[in-house]
């Protein structure tokens, strides 16, 4: 029987992790992969808390899991830090190679591989979006994590956009 492990970042009984756990379960089956049958998956949820995701990939990583699912950069960041051994896939990560996480998304190296959240132009994006919204709109603010490189270039395209968007209004 293989062994899964789980990092997710989030409530275990918010309705939308239900939804994506249940989505998760049911992609398993399709490729034959049956809980309790041929895979054991080992959960462990965080509920928002970075105190709680260390601890939780830490256990997870004790239990000699074949492979890892973490959803998030948070997870990425403390697996990190208890394994470079285990493999991992992500998803729900935003800029992989600008935080570290990979080498490229082509050849990531290392025991880390995944799926990008978004691309770090949606920034620009989102700030157009809320200009068709709201065409009066002058000013908008940003908060954000300067340690996190997914939100310094999220900002920078943003910048961009808005640049763009006062030469042409």
């Amino acid at each position: 029987m293989k062994r899964l492990g789980v990092l997710a970042p989030f409530n275990k009984n918010d309705p939308e992790s239900q939804i994506n756990l249940a989505a998760f379960r049911q992609r398993l089956a399709d490729l034959g992969w049956a809980e309790g049958r041929n895979v054991a998956i080992d959960y462990r949820f965080a509920s928002g808390s970075t105190e709680l995701i260390r601890g939780a990939a830490a256990e997870l990583v004790a239990n000699s899991p074949d492979v890892i699912y973490a959803a998030s950069n948070v997870s990425i960041i403390a697996l990190q830090k208890v394994t470079t051994v285990i493999p991992i896939i992500f998803t729900q990560v935003s800029d992989p190679v600008g935080s570290g996480f990979v080498a490229s998304l082509a050849k990531p190296g290392g025991n880390i591989t995944g799926f990008q959240g978004y691309e770090p132009a949606i920034g620009g994006k989102w700030l157009e979006v809320l200009h068709e919204i709201a065409p009066e709109l002058r000013r908008v603010a940003v908060l954000l994590n300067p340690s996190v490189s997914a939100n310094v270039t999220f900002l920078d395209a943003a910048k961009d956009a808005a640049q763009s968007a006062h030469e042409h209004y």
